[in-house]
């Protein structure tokens, strides 16, 4: 029948009862074999990168960690990066204290693999998606605007607003 169809005779199960065998294209079967192998191989988890100083800004913490939240939603690690420039390296506790607010505030969503250390002028600190957590999504993928239209949009510091002078 293998013959007459042009294809192949190819043993499945050896030492089942009795022996098993498929008609197919040997060279075709072979071929996809191979690539489910490459598939199966090819679920390599990335880490993404973001780095920060030590100088940062509350607004630019909080940006990291949205970013943060987006590549840990995507199923990636994330490699936190504190660069000392200059005389900043004589001071690594500040970059480490940016480096644990950060950790603290993502406790819930991820697993600091990689505790903060020292390499050169850099503090690495390493997260990666905690297991069983599901981080939802924006559906328009922009933040949320929080400031009420009674608030004041800037201030002089003495709770006054700043209006322009007429002169």
């Amino acid at each position: 029948m293998a013959r007459e169809a042009g294809l192949d005779l190819v043993l499945v199960a050896a030492n089942a009862e009795p022996p098993v065998c498929r008609i197919l294209d040997y060279g075709k079967f072979k071929y996809q074999t191979e690539k489910q192998k490459k598939e199966s191989k090819s679920v390599k988890q990335e880490i993404k990168g973001i780095k920060i100083s030590p100088r940062i800004a509350e607004h630019d913490i909080q940006t990291a960690l949205n970013k943060t939240t987006q590549f840990l939603a995507a199923g990636h690690k994330v490699r936190i990066t504190c660069q000392f420039r200059a005389r900043e390296a004589a001071r690594p506790e500040l970059g480490l204290n940016k480096l644990k607010i950060m950790a603290e505030r993502m406790a819930e969503l991820a697993v600091v693999e990689r505790e903060p250390a020292m390499e050169g002028r850099l503090m690495i600190m390493v997260f990666g998606p905690k297991p069983g957590v599901v981080i939802k999504k924006k559906e328009d993928g922009k933040a949320e605007n929080t400031q009420d239209s009674g608030e004041e949009i800037q201030s002089d510091g003495i709770g006054e607003d700043h209006s322009p002078e007429v002169g």
